[in-house]
């Protein structure tokens, strides 16, 4: 039964609208362990012959059959398997991986056959054909010779029974062409079939068996009754034979320690080979996932700082303050407004459902310590202003119910005042002076930070009564702050409020409220929803820029794609299936964009951090927004390289190896 047979083979293209045929009707049979040459002038049609022989091509009509075996129709995948495990290249221009060494090269087929010692194979071979001292030299390192030597090394890795080898001493020296043509002896007479392509007369004189192509046609088959087998002293080992291949089906997607390895090597060596291109294309993602960590730290910054500013508040409070009286339409003034009193305090702590009311007012002055002065706010309140504001001090204490009565002159000071009178100075028992009248300070309040326009920290805080009687000189108060006993409570607390100062104020059913009563709860449910809004747009926004990132690696990819084209076509001849060149170049975008992403995290929380330094802002880093920023990256570069990826797997192998 002949190795390779065919039967009526047609080879057509379509060139501008019609149909032209490279190959007409051949009918060829090469048995097991010849040594054929194809000849014939350029355009005859013989390389087409022997890259539809070795799977690269395929025929438009007819039959080939491979040992026995109809493979006109194969899949991608399975003719790499038959590639693989049953043919070896030779190719004109040898078709070497620029960036890797020669002993790398001749381990690449192995690896997509899964072939065990892989390492001792390609070192045997290479001592074989005379280059034992140049395993760790690259492609470009080695004269045209001893690349052809890689390329022999290569092709008789996997023990193949076929050998092709189109033009094989077409760019070489004289005496190179003879060392080549002695080796390719020696392998047919080891038992190898070869299959040479040249339009050379005199390399043809070395082959058993001429085959004459001209016009998509054979014109002549003869023997050469010159031919003879000989080494001419050029050792090669001689292969083993196995059994004939049986066609597989794709393995799917499963990838092996060692090819995995290869992958990333392949990807590392072409991302280190255009360190500026690589560079760009991780920036993008880079500025994107620093641009989501910083965002979401600012925006939940600000979150916790709101909500730690309505904290300091007190918990289920409600707000009660006077407001001015509607003339026609029109809203009053403050004097024409109601009045709050000391007796309102006292109706509205008999509500049930409240727990604590506490009235209070407020006032500007000038504050001195000795040659220091500075102009804050004056509060007056009653003790319970401790428990319901969240104003227990954290150094000294606070005022009783006695001095509140007495109208005794004691302070607290608010950390602003401390620091722009007192600056380092302990302020606990010092006498300053408010509106040229002497008081002790008898505490320091907790920091509260800024609110709104603000800062609730530059205050002094002095009993209720003080303040009315000696200090502010008010009659009436200015807030009535309300603490429910639940959260449920607070509800039904307002209703019942409001419906007591209707009463106490006289309001008829026409009438609007002259007064206002404000749920603290509300407002903070309402900044907060505000506040996590802000960090989700801010958060869309960061992300845009990731997509753009990732709009980047998908035309880096292409890029690569078209410049490795000829790479593509030289895995696939070797025996590479779709899935090695959709896992290479989906690892190469994977890793753009996950160092991007690393190092995006690494700025992202820097300038997080300085943010927070510079302009005051709380920002912090979570890792929640860590993990999202992180795992959206990686994704952009799977996502975006997809396309680029799948686009490579799907070239056919002599396609790309055209390919300029």
């Amino acid at each position: 039964m002949p190795i390779i047979e065919f039967k009526d083979l047609v080879r057509s293209y379509q060139v501008g609208g019609q149909e032209l045929r490279i190959l007409k009707g051949i009918d060829l049979a090469i048995e097991e362990g010849e040594f054929v040459a194809i000849m014939g002038p350029s355009g005859s049609g013989k390389s087409t012959l022997m890259q539809i022989m070795g799977l690269l091509d395929r025929p438009t009509s007819g039959t080939y059959l491979l040992l026995g075996r109809d493979v006109s129709r194969l899949s991608d995948d399975e003719g790499a398997a038959l590639r693989s495990r049953t043919i070896g290249f030779i190719f004109q221009m040898f078709n070497l991986l620029a960036r890797t060494s020669a002993k790398d090269n001749v381990v690449l087929p192995m690896i997509y056959a899964g072939v065990p010692n892989r390492e001792e194979r390609a070192v045997e071979l290479l001592r074989e054909v005379g280059l034992g001292d140049r395993m760790g030299h690259r492609p470009n390192e080695l004269s045209g010779g001893q690349q052809q030597r890689v390329a022999i090394a290569r092709a008789l890795v996997n023990r193949p029974r076929i050998l092709f080898a189109d033009e094989p001493t077409g760019n070489l020296a004289s005496d190179q062409a003879e060392d080549i043509l002695r080796q390719l002896k020696l392998l047919n007479a080891a038992g190898i079939t070869i299959v040479m392509v040249t339009h050379e007369a005199e390399i043809a004189a070395n082959a058993r068996r001429i085959i004459r192509i001209k016009d998509g046609g054979i014109v002549s088959d003869e023997t050469n009754s010159e031919f003879e087998r000989s080494s001419g002293g050029v050792a090669v080992a001689s292969p083993r034979t196995r059994p004939s291949p049986t066609v597989q089906e794709p393995a799917g997607f499963d990838v092996s320690l060692a090819q995995f390895r290869e992958y990333a090597g392949s990807a590392l060596r072409a991302m280190t080979a255009n360190k500026l291109r690589s560079f760009l294309s991780m920036l993008g993602i880079l500025i994107g996932v620093a641009a989501v960590i910083a965002m979401l730290a600012i925006g939940r910054g600000a979150q916790k700082s709101i909500e730690a500013r309505l904290a300091s508040l007190g918990s289920n409070l409600l707000m009660l303050q006077p407001q001015g009286r509607r003339m026609g339409g029109v809203r009053g003034s403050g004097a024409s407004s109601s009045r709050l009193t000391l007796a309102d305090v006292k109706a509205i702590s008999e509500v049930a459902g409240v727990l604590r009311v506490e009235g209070n007012i407020q006032g500007n002055a000038q504050v001195v310590f000795g040659e220091k002065n500075a102009g804050t706010q004056v509060v007056g309140a009653t003790p319970l202003y401790a428990k319901m504001r969240n104003a227990m001090p954290y150094w000294g204490r606070f005022f009783s119910d006695q001095e509140n009565r007495e109208r005794a002159r004691v302070a607290l000071l608010g950390q602003t005042v401390v620091k722009n009178l007192f600056g380092e100075e302990d302020p606990v028992d010092k006498i300053v002076r408010v509106d040229r009248m002497n008081f002790r300070v008898i505490g320091i309040l907790p920091a509260k930070g800024s609110g709104g326009f603000r800062d609730q920290d530059d205050m002094v805080l002095i009993p209720l009564n003080t303040a009315m009687r000696r200090t502010l000189g008010a009659q009436y108060l200015q807030q009535i702050f309300i603490e429910c006993a639940t959260p449920e409570a607070i509800p039904q607390v307002m209703e019942d409020v409001q419906q007591l100062m209707r009463k106490r104020h006289r309001l008829p059913d026409y009438k609007e409220d002259d007064f206002t009563i404000r749920n603290m709860a509300e407002i903070q449910a309402a900044l907060t929803g505000t506040t996590k809004t802000f960090t989700l747009l801010l958060g869309i926004v960061a992300t845009i820029s990731l997509l753009v990132g990732g709009i980047g690696i998908m035309n880096i990819m292409l890029v690569s794609v078209s410049e490795r084209t000829r790479e593509i076509g030289l895995r696939k001849a070797v025996g590479a299936p779709r899935r090695a060149i959709l896992t290479q170049f989906l690892l190469e975008s994977a890793v753009l964009s996950t160092v991007g992403g690393l190092v995006g995290i690494v700025l992202g929380a820097s300038v997080s951090l300085l943010v927070s330094k510079l302009a005051g802002w709380a920002a912090v880093v979570t890792p929640q927004a860590v993990t999202l920023a992180f795992a959206f990256s990686a994704s952009v570069g799977v996502l975006f390289g997809f396309w680029p990826a799948r686009k490579a797997s799907l070239l056919s192998p002599i396609e790309a190896l055209r390919y300029e």
